[in-house]
């Protein structure tokens, strides 16, 4: 065990102290940042759509000056109401003690309705007023949006950190097999401690990319105020992230060590690795269609199924809502394939390893003993 963490510290210095790192993380950092404020400064100015039924149009301008408030009237609460559903208006005023919505009503819109409505019926009685009453009149979708941008970027995120640091550690076989410097490593190191160690090393990298992006984008969240409209369990789900991230990249990390090892040469990296780069589109495509139907039946059998599990179980918990007997299933599952992965990866890179020259394949080495 001394040995493993011996090569993972050796894995995690040299990269850290590469100046292509730091830069990275830090332009990492700056692009989650940006997205995060990007639909706060591109959003243009707020504007809304209200009717009335039975009731005075609220002077909603005067208290925001900087919204634009367009409204209709409508006969009875009927015809409201299938406005609302219908989308043509955003909320409606009835018989001015409720408002008609469609789901939860926008956070600035009902701080609004609220406030103005009790200083202009307070500027006139001079008593306690009670506050509106807010009905839902549709599905309640009051999360459906944010859930949905959480998932498309939660799948782009997983897919390149895991695809990224699995080539890393295949890349980092063949140079140090291809250098034969691999011979001397496992002079004074056992095969599976100098896998173990390369694995966890970039793992940890991949950890800390990670962890950056979902600090910055969480803060920049709330910073730009995009967080007051985030559905509630986000520490749960982050949480859930980063445990996802790391079964799934032990996964991929042990097949890519397992194929890298059979090539000496850069330049045959790619094709080696084209069964394993196949097998993360399959789970990124599945994952993405999962962030528009987290629920249909594609979408909930494979996220049963190891390694597709890493990266469609996470999304669809970010995209729904998904009953915690399933997600413990999933992870289950994975948790038994990780092992019998790493143990097969670690076998074929010691038998692969330190036989350089033309490519191996992958039968020649398991029948080997």
């Amino acid at each position: 065990m001394n040995g493993l963490m011996l090569v993972a510290r050796r894995e995690i210095m040299t990269q850290l102290r590469t100046k292509g790192f730091v830069i990275g993380l830090l332009i990492t950092a700056v692009l989650v940042a940006a997205v995060s404020f990007a639909p706060k400064v591109l959003g243009g100015e707020d504007s809304y759509t209200l009717g009335t039924v039975n009731s005075q149009q609220l002077p909603l301008q005067a208290a925001a000056p900087d919204t634009k408030f367009e409204w209709r009237q409508f006969p009875d609460e009927n015809a409201a109401t299938q406005a609302v559903v219908d989308g043509d208006v955003d909320a409606v005023l009835v018989n001015g003690t409720k408002v008609l919505t469609d789901g939860q009503v926008d956070g600035e819109l009902g701080v609004l309705l609220q406030s103005v409505n009790r200083e202009v019926k307070l500027g006139a009685a001079g008593v306690s007023i009670p506050p509106l009453q807010m009905q839902s009149v549709g599905a309640d979708t009051r999360y459906e949006s944010a859930r949905t941008g959480i998932a498309v970027v939660l799948v782009l995120v997983l897919f390149m950190l895991i695809i990224g640091q699995v080539m890393m550690v295949a890349m980092g076989v063949v140079e140090e097999k291809g250098s034969r410097i691999v011979e001397i490593l496992l002079s004074t190191v056992r095969p599976w401690q100098l896998l173990g160690g390369k694995i966890v090393g970039l793992g940890t990298l991949g950890l800390i990319n990670m962890v950056t992006i979902l600090v910055v984008g969480l803060g920049s969240a709330m910073a730009s105020g995009i967080a007051t409209d985030f559905p509630p369990g986000i520490p749960g789900l982050v949480a859930a992230v980063l445990v996802w991230f790391v079964l799934g990249y032990l996964f991929f990390a042990a097949l890519a060590a397992a194929f890298g090892s059979l090539v000496s040469r850069q330049e045959e990296v790619g094709s080696v690795l084209t069964p394993l780069t196949m097998l993360i589109m399959i789970a990124y495509l599945v994952a993405f269609y999962a962030t528009n139907d987290p629920t249909g039946t594609l979408a909930t059998v494979v996220s049963y199924i190891p390694p597709f599990s890493s990266m469609v179980m996470p999304v669809r918990m970010a995209a729904t809502e998904v009953p915690l007997w399933e997600v413990a299933v999933s992870m289950g599952a994975m948790l038994l394939a990780v092992p019998v992965v790493l143990a097969f990866g670690a076998k074929i890179y010691e038998r692969a390893v330190l036989r350089t020259g033309a490519r191996l394949k992958l039968g020649d080495v398991l029948r080997a003993k």
